[in-house]
């Protein structure tokens, strides 16, 4: 096989007319690589976007082609997949108001040029998800926010509000799920592509603790930072040593921290699925 993409997380393979994507243990933050791996989090980023697939399928179906029918090397972290014309935007949706949402809130009243309701504070749930689409950055830049309107600039009219709507309702399908088993989904950010025929699917991953923010819903409280199942640990751990994304050298990640945060992953993945991780 080729490699022909290398992404923050994701590795790319080319093999005959399918594409191999493999998951990595890289974690990024702020959209920087950090040099420490963490030990089995590719496997389980792969096992909880399959999952996610097959219960969004009805909305709009996946790039996999197989889970199984990859090299031995990469099992349980791997699944072949379609070749898509990736569509070149990060489709976010935050149900809740948080993270750079917050910081933009707080400056402007605004997120993504949308006027949000005063008196919002960490932690607020939205009226309604709001899509707040960002640029897909090379590895080593920066996402930069997005207008719906730039989208339709850069994709045209149908494809932009196609993308949108898609983004929201899958959103809107995950949150209920995830709900159920005691998990906020605050924010998440999916992927599209257009295959062979032109048809929108949805690649990359779904519903993961790298792409998204779950929350422990019975500890949700307005007003402070909420107990969570994914990367903000690691985000929160590298801002607490003062780095930031500008400096030329990211920080090793100490065992405990790389150890706690796979424990999160975990959890949320035991939580979602109903399955023991192994």
């Amino acid at each position: 096989m080729e490699l022909v993409h290398q992404g923050k997380v994701r590795d790319v393979y080319a093999d005959g007319g399918d594409l191999v994507l493999v998951a990595s243990d890289r974690v990024s933050v702020y959209d920087v690589v950090l040099p420490t791996p963490i030990p089995g989090k590719g496997a389980l980023l792969t096992a909880l976007s399959l999952w996610w697939f097959e219960r969004l399928a009805d909305i709009v179906p996946s790039h996999v082609i197989s889970a199984e029918d990859v090299p031995a090397e990469f099992a349980g972290r791997a699944v072949r997949v379609k070749r898509l014309d990736m569509v070149p935007v990060e489709a976010v949706v935050r149900g809740y108001l948080t993270g750079s949402g917050l910081a933009e809130y707080d400056k402007s009243g605004t997120v993504c040029g949308t006027a949000l309701p005063a008196g919002l504070v960490d932690g607020s749930r939205l009226d309604a998800p709001l899509y707040t689409p960002t640029s897909k950055a090379a590895v080593g830049d920066h996402d930069l926010p997005m207008t719906y309107e730039e989208t339709a600039g850069l994709l045209g009219a149908g494809l932009a509000a196609r993308v949108r709507d898609l983004t929201l309702d899958l959103y809107r399908r995950g949150a209920e799920i995830a709900l159920a088993s005691g998990i906020i989904i605050a924010d998440t950010k999916f992927e599209f592509g257009l295959d062979a025929e032109g048809a929108l699917l949805l690649a990359d991953e779904a519903l993961t603790s790298d792409s998204s923010r779950f929350w422990d819903a019975a500890a949700w409280k307005p007003g402070q930072t909420q107990p969570s199942f994914d990367k903000q640990y690691v985000r929160d751990w590298a801002k607490s040593t003062g780095w930031t994304p500008d400096d030329a050298e990211a920080p090793e990640i100490p065992q405990d921290v790389a150890e706690a945060t796979l424990a999160r992953y975990i959890e949320a993945y035991e939580l979602l699925t109903g399955r023991t991780w192994r």
